[in-house]
């Protein structure tokens, strides 16, 4: 399986239900952005999220607040959901993701994200960016 070219933020969406998952994910494709993931920060808001690529395991360590979970396949179809995964955890090794998409817990529930949707990326616009300095 080749690299997937990703703009360094998007807008997630499922394509299968229609709905904009999230309208901030910053994408982490280096081995030192991956390893630090979310480690550290306070939490992610409503419509921030991280996508991780390669991955098929995720981990909690040193996370503050639970995340949710998207294990998705290389044809960007939700092969596993993990509500509110509490931190200091490991997730399960899942062949068959070739990304992992960790969202802000309650996002797959309030979307109604579930296994067999089909994922959509687009750039992140300015408009879905914070403001400089926040």
């Amino acid at each position: 399986m080749g690299r997937r070219a990703w703009p360094k933020e998007i807008r997630l969406i499922d394509q299968t239900r229609g709905v904009v998952i999230a309208e901030r994910v910053r994408v982490a494709r280096s081995v030192a952005q991956r390893f630090l993931g979310l480690m550290g920060r306070s939490g992610l808001q409503p419509g921030e999220g991280l996508l991780l690529d390669p991955c098929s395991s995720i981990h909690t360590f040193f996370m503050r607040c639970p995340i949710d979970v998207l294990y998705v396949g290389p044809d960007h179809i939700v092969r596993r959901v993990d509500h509110a995964m509490r931190p200091w955890r490991i997730g399960p090794l899942f062949t068959g993701a070739a990304y992992v998409v960790e969202l802000a817990p309650g996002t797959a529930r309030r979307t109604g994200v579930a296994v067999g949707d089909r994922l959509c990326c687009q750039p992140a616009t300015a408009a879905n960016r914070p403001e400089s300095g926040s």
